[in-house]
């Protein structure tokens, strides 16, 4: 889901004055008045995402310049591809480029790669989830993208759902604690529990959580574990999944996959921007 408009507003005004400090020298060697006319052009194949933040840095830099947009995001592109036609202020143009194609370019990768998940288990019925794997600062803004290229988020972030892993099993004593302390503290949330073995999963399904994750475990295991559940929960494999092993996974018959290489195995996009006269 596309963050709310304030949200991607706050993002550019902090990513321009992080480039921009106390001015653009280099832009400030243009006239003032001058106008161009810029196209941005996509150098490979790519799934298209991040028009929003563009926008929003021209926005904020003069309203005026005028942004035509080829494409959408959740396209695909092809190499030479014409994306979008800016006009307006040459300066302005000049001082947004960088920023613009940062978003661009690394939302874009975030898309391409989650297409390229998304593709490997088409026909399986299966989700290919995020996680809270993300660029530091960039968590909404590569959850939207990973969207973009047909794959699904897991929770945003430590507040929207619980997900009781090893440690906080440890911490607790057991599962069965765990899950009682997470429904008195946060009854409205979904609970997830990882599990390590079968053992660990009866005791979350005699816990009755909705959703359990089986971290590292084989296919064999994976059949194993759904013949075993029955429907109960729904079941999400993790750990070490990558696209040579995750066809082979989502054919056992789970629910979910998570996949920390959508967003933390990230390579931007080659775009470029050329100045049209």
């Amino acid at each position: 889901m596309l963050p709310p408009a304030s949200i991607i507003q706050a993002q550019i005004a902090n990513a321009l004055a992080e480039d921009i400090g106390s001015g653009d020298q280099t832009a400030a060697l243009i006239p003032p008045d001058a106008t161009t006319t810029a196209q941005v052009i996509s150098r490979e194949q790519a799934v298209l995402s991040g028009s929003a933040w563009f926008n929003e840095v021209f926005h904020q830099l003069d309203a005026n310049i005028a942004i035509k947009w080829q494409a959408a995001d959740g396209d695909t592109l092809q190499p030479d591809q014409l994306l979008c036609t800016l006009t307006g202020n040459t300066r302005a143009i000049l001082t947004g480029e960088r920023t613009a194609l940062n978003y661009l370019q690394t939302l874009s990768g975030t898309a391409t790669r989650a297409k390229g998940y998304a593709d490997a288990v088409a026909g399986t019925g299966v989700h290919i989830l995020d996680t809270r794997k993300t660029l530091p600062g960039m968590r909404l803004q590569q959850k939207y993208a990973v969207t973009c290229g047909g794959c699904f988020n897991h929770r945003i972030g430590l507040y929207d759902a619980i997900l009781i892993k090893e440690n906080h099993i440890m911490a607790a004593s057991s599962i069965h604690a765990a899950v009682e302390a997470a429904r008195a503290n946060a009854p409205d949330l979904e609970i997830e529990v990882e599990v390590e073995n079968m053992d660990e999963l009866a005791q979350a399904l005699t816990a009755g959580v909705q959703r359990i994750l089986l971290d590292n475990f084989t296919p064999d295991q994976l059949r194993k574990a759904v013949a075993f559940n029955q429907g109960r929960a729904r079941l999400e494999a993790s750990g070490g999944i990558n696209l040579k092993t995750i066809r082979a996974i989502a054919e056992t018959g789970i629910d979910d996959i998570s996949v920390g290489a959508l967003t933390k195995d990230l390579q931007a996009i080659d775009l470029s921007m050329r100045f049209a006269d």
